[in-house]
């Protein structure tokens, strides 16, 4: 249940940012609207997934998953640079991540 949380506060918070890019320093209103509820969504998920999994875990896959999604959103559908760099930096987030979760954190 605690990763199901997690994984839907990582969504929240991915549409937020997505959201945060079209609402144009939130004079828009509908973009503005969607990344305060995203965000509102996504600390509410992971307050929730923090009542079973443990803090360092919970949010360092929380962030790393959300920045390399936010980043690879940004190549794949944003028109941003995607470099060498930009994909290993992702790929060492991600890397991270699975390490911390594998035994770093338990």
């Amino acid at each position: 249940m605690g990763y199901g949380l997690l994984a839907a506060a990582i969504a929240a918070e991915v549409a937020g940012t997505t959201a945060m890019k079209y609402s144009e320093g939130f004079t828009r209103l509908w973009p503005s609207l969607i990344t305060v509820l995203g965000y509102l969504l996504a600390f509410s998920l992971l307050a929730q997934t923090l009542k079973t999994l443990s803090m360092g875990t919970a949010y360092a896959i929380w962030a790393g998953i959300g920045t390399a999604a936010v980043a690879a959103i940004g190549v794949l559908f944003m028109g941003e640079s995607g470099g060498v760099a930009k994909v290993v930096g992702i790929a060492l987030i991600i890397a991270g991540v699975v390490v911390l979760n594998a035994g770093g954190a338990h």
